[in-house]
């Protein structure tokens, strides 16, 4: 199976280890993913907020890319990049004046055919892959699935979970072995915007959802977005001093959890990466039992 892959500017970039994890557990799983040609950036932290025109046209040219190469679906991992992408799908396809306008635009004909899907929707659609996949079960791992306010939202534009309680990340942790933590701010906004504007409301709100998770018990906080991760985990020890407390934990890739799933090494998925040290996790595991042949190589890669 394979599906179409939009990295975006983060994948390529600050979060490369998100962009290793997910090729390496997807070679585990025996997906394959072939990225968009001559991608660019989608636009998703100011071009909306500059100029509608200029959103969509950065949006529809990436869809139109994946479209000429005749990928149906295409898998965008960061929740910034999968929300405009799908937004500008929806705005096109319900008015044909605004399409043929950014086709124009782009000069490039997209006639809206391709799906867009986000990492942790591929996961689930191949959920009995996934158990058959796992070798390392995650056993004894309290883990706090943190969706933030993106990934689920707008129910209008996103289709595949609820938007208050989502739990497809939850559901994914535990075939991995895991224990999904029922806690309060898996939906709560991360403030990743103001971390330069603003950086006092940003650390309130990293803040909060660290003290969450630690009062719920958590080990690490499973993300699935880049701008997520790179806040709770960078703006880690700033928040800690600000409300007098200390946190260290570990903010980890929702495919970097699978990869340790299915015995593929910490190191091959970027674990060394971060700030909060994501290997100190490896400790509270048991024993990995034998590695099936398939992700033994696809480890090995």
């Amino acid at each position: 199976m394979e599906y179409g892959y939009y990295p975006g500017c983060s994948l390529h970039s600050t979060a490369k280890e998100f962009d290793q994890s997910i090729k390496a557990s997807f070679k585990a799983l025996d997906v394959s993913l072939k990225e968009v040609p001559d991608w660019n950036c989608c636009g998703a932290s100011s071009a909306h907020e500059t100029s509608e025109d200029l959103a969509l046209a950065l949006s529809l040219r990436v869809l139109s890319q994946a479209e000429r190469a005749n990928q149906k679906t295409v898998i965008a991992p960061c929740a910034a990049c999968y929300s405009r992408l799908k937004m500008a799908n929806l705005e096109v396809a319900h008015d044909a004046v605004l399409k043929k306008r950014i086709n124009q635009i782009i000069g490039q004909e997209y006639t809206g055919s391709v799906v867009v899907k986000h990492l942790v929707e591929i996961y689930k659609d191949n959920q009995d892959k996934l158990k058959a996949s796992v070798a390392k079960p995650l056993t004894g791992l309290k883990v706090a699935c943190y969706y933030g306010c993106l990934l689920a939202r707008p129910k209008e534009v996103v289709d595949f979970d609820d938007a208050e309680n989502p739990t497809t990340m939850d559901e994914l942790v535990t075939i991995l072995g895991a224990q999904a933590l029922d806690w309060s701010h898996k939906t709560e906004c991360c403030g990743a915007s103001f971390s330069f504007s603003r950086l006092d409301i940003a650390l309130r709100l990293v803040g909060d959802i660290l003290e969450a998770a630690k009062l719920a018990g958590a080990d690490v906080i499973a993300v699935a977005c880049p701008l997520c991760q790179a806040n709770l985990d960078m703006r880690q020890e700033m928040a800690a001093k600000r409300n007098k407390t200390t946190y260290n934990i570990p903010i980890i890739y929702i495919s970097q959890l699978v990869g340790l799933a299915q015995g593929i090494k910490a190191k091959a998925l970027g674990l060394d990466k971060h700030v909060v040290s994501g290997e100190k996790i490896l400790s509270n595991l048991k024993a990995p039992v034998p590695v099936p042949e398939k992700v033994e190589a696809a480890a090995a890669k």
